[in-house]
């Protein structure tokens, strides 16, 4: 078999919302069942540019997505995050397929919190806030706004003129969007979505106390050891759902939660295996480190629509 290779001009060509919205719930639907196998984050020769290899196994399929986040690119015109998609010949061990999947992975990280916003978010949300001005925020945007019918958007950023810049640039595609600061933004939120790089060396984004009853709060941002984006006190107010409950102990926001808080894995709830919103006024949280089943229903859905098989 000759080696595939997939551009990322390609998939990008042939990404939508629907198209990730649909392999997110393929991928966390076998969640259940199947094998999961956790993520392992690491760091380049330079510590400052870091990469996750992201292994995965289906019935009839497996592969590795291997994202890389190299901060100096943007100094040269070039995005911070990349990924590739690697899918093995079933046959030999030999690699089949490669996809670069840049744009497909931003679209792949939002579907993940729509789905968990679907599940989780109240029925009447309507307000939705962002943390985060960078490459993801915008696509966060676009796929909440296909599972509830938001009518605001408050941005925040790290500086206001960063937070005008991104709400500007959402009210360009057509979105009810500005600034606001971070207190804000929680007291009105029905929704808050953190898609950030913050670490345990800068103060949480926002105050337990200033989010509301009722909320539901999809954390993008901590996929590796030493990110932390919410206030801990806030998991005692909370009931918490993740994709992977060992990983997300172990690299997403949860490694900031106390031990006795319970982790359910969203894919229970997607199956009606386990309780998600019981009351109007639980406050949620997703905890969304990333699975490599994700990248892999993504890749076989990509290849689909171009009517490749493997």
């Amino acid at each position: 078999m000759n080696l595939l290779h997939i551009t990322e001009e390609q998939t990008a060509a042939l990404m939508d919302e629907d198209l990730a919205l649909e392999a997110a719930r393929a991928a966390f639907a076998v969640t259940v069942d199947g094998p999961v196998f956790p993520s392992l984050a690491v760091h380049a020769s330079d510590p400052r540019n870091r990469f996750t290899l992201k292994p995965s196994a289906s019935a009839t399929h497996a592969g590795v997505k291997i994202g890389t986040y190299w901060p100096g690119n943007a100094e040269h015109g070039l995005p911070r995050h990349h990924s590739t998609l690697l899918l093995f010949d079933q046959t030999t061990g030999r690699i089949a397929a490669v996809l670069e999947a840049g744009t497909a992975n931003a679209y792949r990280t939002a579907a993940a919190d729509a789905l968990a916003v679907d599940l989780l978010a109240r029925a009447d949300a309507t307000t939705l806030a962002v943390f985060g001005t960078g490459h993801q925020a915008a696509y966060e945007v676009a796929a909440v706004s296909r599972i509830r019918p938001v009518d605001e958007v408050l941005v925040v950023g790290r500086t206001a003129e960063r937070a005008g810049q991104m709400a500007a640039a959402l009210v360009a595609e057509g979105h009810n969007a500005r600034g606001a600061c971070a207190e804000e933004a929680c007291a009105r939120a029905d929704v808050i979505v953190t898609a950030t790089t913050a670490t345990i060396d800068t103060p949480p984004l926002f105050e337990a106390a200033w989010v509301r009853p009722g909320t539901h709060i999809s954390c993008m941002g901590a996929d590796a050891p030493g990110k932390r984006e919410l206030p801990s006190d806030l998991f005692a107010r909370a009931r918490v759902f993740c994709d992977l409950p060992e990983q997300a102990r172990r690299m997403g926001e949860s490694q900031h939660a106390p031990a006795e808080a319970v982790l359910t894995p969203l894919g229970e709830v997607l199956t009606h295996r386990a309780a998600g919103r019981t009351d109007d006024s639980d406050i949620t949280i997703f905890d969304s480190s990333g699975l490599g089943l994700q990248d892999l229903y993504l890749g076989l859905a990509l290849l689909k629509k171009m009517d490749i098989s493997l």
